[in-house]
């Protein structure tokens, strides 16, 4: 059967959006093996809802539309995430998203409507138990598939994560089939990123190479599409007439940690460089060298941070001049269903 070839689109970074990444505990209940969080950077706190809601308070901005996604850890674990989840409606956010590995703890879909959660976003990163479980745990895969048809069953949008490594690129091409039939709203392949755990393994053993990333992510992206789900995935790669841009200098992106660190680029996770912070007069610059003294730099490789911790996704001729740029970690492409 002939499939219709959709067209991708880049998603140009939304300058009247403000997009709000709050991990409100890193407190899970999984040890997987590409975990970005670092305790030592992002402290082992569990915000209660009172000061998660002012936090959220900080960054919901007249004019702008605000959108949220709730993280851990595992934010299901968290006992108050239905009043955060309220809260977050009630000052004007006009999305929130919630992020599982799939346990959904404290019955949650019982105690949230459809209305209230944009989408639930569930990580998978195997069509099958051997695959996943290698990565994420023994008995997640059972757990977060029984949990993404709860959700359905429940009338709730779901959206699924694979982020695709070394370790699971082999079965990326079998997520149409199960995605369609678990009938997922959204697919999201990410690129994984040298933090937290998998920065310990060392990114030769992880990260995919650019050949690797356009042999099989686009075309899997395609036959998710034809199969009447959208896809998001990072541009990772320019061409060549692709002009770099970084969102930290044309977006407001933020990434919210319970110690209080606010940073603007992901990538800079892993270390004291987050250019805001929540102290007890709310929201403040930190000192001087941060993260955004990296943005405004221009280097032939694109990224600034993207060279300074994971430079090994580029490649030199002999020259020493960088063979291509890798794009902002925020700038996405997208195929819809429609």
């Amino acid at each position: 059967m002939h499939h219709l070839c959709k067209m991708k689109k880049t998603v140009a970074f939304a300058k009247n959006a403000v997009n709000v990444f709050f991990h409100i505990t890193t407190r899970c209940n999984l040890k997987c093996a590409h975990c970005y969080i670092n305790f030592a950077q992002h402290g082992q706190l569990t915000l209660p809802a009172e000061t998660v809601s002012q936090w959220l308070s900080f960054f919901s901005k007249p004019g702008k539309d605000a959108n949220l996604v709730l993280l851990g850890g595992e934010p299901t674990l968290h006992p108050q995430l239905p009043e955060i989840i309220r809260a977050a409606r009630n000052m004007g956010y006009g999305s929130v998203t919630i992020d599982t590995n799939g346990y959904l703890f404290h019955d949650i879909l019982d105690k949230v409507a459809p209305t209230d959660v944009d989408y639930f976003s569930f990580s998978l990163d195997g069509p099958d138990p051997e695959t996943n479980d290698a990565i994420r745990g023994c008995g997640c895969y059972e757990a977060c598939t029984r949990g993404i048809k709860r959700a359905v069953e429940k009338g709730f949008s779901t959206s699924v994560i694979y982020t695709v490594s070394r370790q699971n690129l082999h079965k990326l091409s079998e997520m149409p089939a199960l995605l369609k039939d678990l009938g997922v709203n959204r697919f999201f392949i990410q690129v994984i990123g040298i933090r937290g755990r998998s920065a310990k393994a060392g990114q030769d053993a992880l990260q995919l190479t650019r050949l690797q990333w356009e042999e099989n992510v686009p075309p899997v992206a395609q036959a998710v599409s034809n199969a009447g789900i959208s896809v998001t995935y990072p541009k990772v790669f320019l061409e060549p007439d692709d002009i770099f841009e970084c969102a930290g200098n044309v977006a407001e992106n933020y990434f919210i940690f319970p110690n209080g660190r606010v940073y603007r680029c992901p990538l800079c996770e892993d270390y004291p460089l987050h250019s805001l912070e929540i102290g007890a007069r709310g929201l403040v610059l930190t000192p001087k060298i941060n993260e955004a003294d990296l943005f405004s730099l221009n280097i032939a490789e694109g990224c600034v941070i993207n060279k300074l911790v994971q430079g090994g996704n580029i490649d030199y001729d002999q020259q020493g001049q960088p063979l291509w740029q890798v794009a902002c970690c925020l700038l996405k492409e997208e195929i819809s269903a429609d």
